[in-house]
């Protein structure tokens, strides 16, 4: 009788222990399959999602335009701000920032008059510095 208490006894703390493994590797863990930011505010796939979602495909388009807008001025990038794309401004910045970038005479009139809410940093070599 003592033996099946301590296999009665084995199996449901094995079990516990796989219940317990499981209910961190999926609820605590989260998603494998999603899509996460960067350290420059880029969303990357984080294992293989089934779909792109809106808020990634419009990220996408706001970056092609960004880098679009540099490419067009590429020979003379002298001006801070670039333009807008969307909702987002489209700044030049030093790589490592300057106290000169947080100027507010240097930040795109666009985003100081609010008429957009968001903001790429491009270095000036086209280089995403980041997306907030």
């Amino acid at each position: 009788m003592k033996i099946k208490k301590s296999y009665l006894t084995i199996g449901i703390i094995v079990l516990l222990l796989i219940v317990g493994w499981l209910f961190v590797r999926f609820v605590i863990g989260g998603d494998e399959d999603s899509w996460i930011k960067d350290e420059k505010g880029i969303w990357i796939k984080h294992g293989n999602p089934a779909e792109i979602p809106n808020y990634v495909l419009k990220q996408q388009n706001v970056i092609n335009c960004a880098i679009g807008k540099f490419n067009e001025v590429a020979e003379e990038v002298n001006s801070q701000c670039l333009g807008t794309c969307e909702d987002y401004a489209v700044d030049i910045v030093h790589v490592p920032r300057t106290s000169e970038d947080d100027l507010i005479e240097n930040q795109c009139d666009a985003y100081r008059n609010e008429q957009v809410n968001h903001f790429i940093e491009l270095d000036k070599n086209g280089e995403i510095v980041r997306i907030l």
